[in-house]
């Protein structure tokens, strides 16, 4: 297959005078179903999110971007959509959707939906006229194949090609009734669509035009590099973490020109006052560039996943490692230079498909409390989740915050995989115990280390029953539909918020910095150190200002190199709660964070006058 490629695009660093309303913006992602339940059914819905507006507008987030909340069958807690242009019940209506929207813009913050057109659910009813025969009008709007030649239909090996689905097992599904396979990358109910269909694509985009006219103000698109599709061939077993079969899809062959059409078709003309964000697995750096770049008009920034994946061993995702801070910092530097004045760059280390960041990188505190040591616990953890948002929000970019971080949510203690609700983990754990005969224990240990179900608890709000999560928390109904974490009654946003080491209060901090420090939203980013494996350093740059970024992103005491000191800086920001030392100080404590201001002499850049 042969994929579109060009040159990397001319440098245009934005001028802070004329610069999108979104290089200044940071985001907050809820998750519907787990953020707040109005009703008390055990069910996060719009009057709940609806309810906790004031938390979030005191935070002081720009945008909610709202996890899916069409009409769907669940299968994929959402992802699977039976109808684009409706509410699910569970989450309420579309009076109560204009209803929130409105109130979300009376409180000066914008609203951006989860929009899926990879796939939709095989109980939409464009899929259901697509199988009801081979002749069927919308047959084409799916992709259907049939049976590999020699092989009967709906037995192993005779599907198609021998791609792989992300959701574990072969990316084809067998149909009965018409006798061929449907296309299928995610789970057996979430069929393709055909984007080479011109029909399906206009068909989505009035969709969406429906939705900006309602008042919303853009999406963020679930795999939308997956969408153009290559040749539908055997591939030969790849090292990449992709599933086999990727590279015929990811990034394929016609997708910037399908994204630069929907512009056309949906954004010109209006797009200044909108937000459009693709996620993007698999796209390496030279696409980024591509897909981000203002004057291709395709997407204003994507989701990359290099840096979610450095800690994932030979196995992938299952096969958990231990984080090199060293390639992680070479990673997101990388992504930082090849963007800047070229594209933009999304920032985050949390969301709904990610484990709890200060669980994954940082230190829970978690077995300092088992052990007796309360106050330790909580130290530890208020420190190392400041360090981590600090280190990931004063780079360039637009920050994104998941639900819950802000006031430092953990991982769960899964026991067994009936504790396990996600599509991706349960059906991994069968394919490996069950058909590759693994260690059960060993499945278990991954699983709980990286499972998409330790994001996706109930937002824990404040020590009362379920954690706050439900109104009328003390019916019997309003059992969550997700065990909350058992710590809740320590974690919590109240807690948080009334204690003098507040996450949120330090969260609120740095979103302020990037609303009024030119530096913070457009400075040019230089790492330094980038072989130590403990400091995380970096400067930001712009005309005659710098901030310096040093972070000790470890439990153990970290010296300051000479190049991260600077004698008289004044300090901007620091983690830490007691006995705080000026910006010259040669250790940063265990998760310490320090950020200083320092004048750049004559306006050279960071690495010029050795800042």
């Amino acid at each position: 297959m042969t994929q579109h490629t060009a040159n990397a695009p001319e440098t245009h660093p934005i001028d802070p005078a004329d610069a999108p309303w979104w290089t200044r913006a940071v985001v907050y992602q809820i998750y519907p179903r787990s953020f707040a339940d109005g009703d008390g059914d055990g069910f996060g819905d719009l009057a709940g999110i609806r309810s906790r507006l004031d938390h979030l507008a005191d935070l002081g987030v720009d945008v909610l971007w709202l996890s899916p909340i069409y009409p769907s069958p669940q299968h994929d807690n959402g992802y699977d959509i039976a109808d684009y242009q409706d509410i699910d019940p569970r989450f309420g209506t579309l009076e109560q959707f204009d209803e929130l929207l409105a109130a979300t813009h009376e409180r000066g913050m914008k609203l951006i939906m989860d929009l899926v057109v990879n796939h939709t659910s095989d109980e939409h009813a464009w899929f259901t006229e697509s199988r009801s025969s081979r002749d069927a009008a919308r047959r084409d709007w799916y992709v259907w194949r049939d049976p590999r030649p020699g092989f009967t239909g709906g037995t192993p090996g005779a599907e198609p090609t021998n791609w792989r689905s992300f959701f574990s097992g072969p990316a084809w599904q067998w149909d009965e009734a018409t006798g061929q396979y449907y296309l299928r990358l995610f789970a057996s109910q979430q069929p393709d669509l055909n984007w080479d269909n011109p029909d399906v694509r206009h068909a989505v985009y009035a969709m969406m035009r429906w939705w900006l006219d309602r008042g919303v103000d853009g999406f963020r698109m679930d795999v939308i590099n997956l969408i153009s599709k290559g040749e539908y061939v055997d591939v030969e077993p790849a090292t990449s973490s992709m599933p086999l079969g990727a590279e015929q899809y990811a990034n394929g062959p016609r997708v910037h020109e399908y994204l630069q059409e929907m512009h056309r078709e949906v954004f010109a003309g209006r797009d200044a006052e909108l937000m459009t964000v693709g996620e993007t697995p698999g796209t390496p750096l030279e696409h980024a560039q591509l897909y981000t770049d203002p004057t291709r008009a395709e997407v204003d920034m994507i989701f990359q996943f290099e840096h979610v994946g450095l800690d994932h061993g030979k196995g992938g995702k299952w096969d958990p490692a231990t984080l090199d801070l060293r390639h992680l910092k070479a990673n997101l530097a990388r992504w930082q230079d090849g963007l800047y004045g070229r594209g933009w760059n999304s920032l985050y280390l949390n969301n709904h498909d990610q484990p709890r960041l200060v669980s994954r990188f940082g230190d829970d505190g978690q077995a300092a409390v088992e052990q007796g040591n309360v106050e330790d616990g909580e130290r530890v953890r208020y420190a190392s989740a400041t360090a981590w948002a600090a280190v990931l929000h004063l780079q360039l970019g637009t920050p994104f915050v998941y639900q819950g971080e802000e006031f430092g949510m953990t991982n769960v203690p899964f026991a067994g995989i009936d504790d396990f609700f996600d599509v991706e983990a349960v059906n991994h754990y069968a394919e490996a115990v069950q058909q590759q005969g693994a260690d059960p224990r060993d499945v278990l240990a991954a699983l709980r280390l990286m499972t998409r179900d330790n994001a996706r608890t109930p937002v824990q709000w404040d020590d009362s029953v379920h954690g706050g999560f439900s109104a009328g928390s003390d019916q019997p109904d309003a059992t969550p539909w997700m065990p909350v974490n058992p710590n809740y009654a320590m974690i919590n946003a109240a807690a948080d918020r009334a204690s003098s080491r507040s996450i949120f209060r330090f969260y609120q901090r740095l979103i302020a910095l990037r609303h009024t420090d030119d530096v913070v939203a457009f400075g040019r980013f230089d790492l330094l150190e980038p072989e130590h494996e403990q400091l995380f350093a970096y400067t930001r740059t712009l005309g005659d200002r710098a901030l310096l970024v040093t972070a000790n992103l470890s439990g153990q005491p970290c010296a300051l190199p000479s190049s991260c000191r600077r004698a008289g800086a004044d300090l901007v920001l620091t983690n830490a709660t007691e006995g705080t030392d000026d910006g010259d100080a040669a250790v940063l404590r265990p998760w310490e964070v320090r950020v200083v201001a320092v004048s750049v002499d004559g306006g050279e850049s960071g690495a010029d006058a050795g800042v």
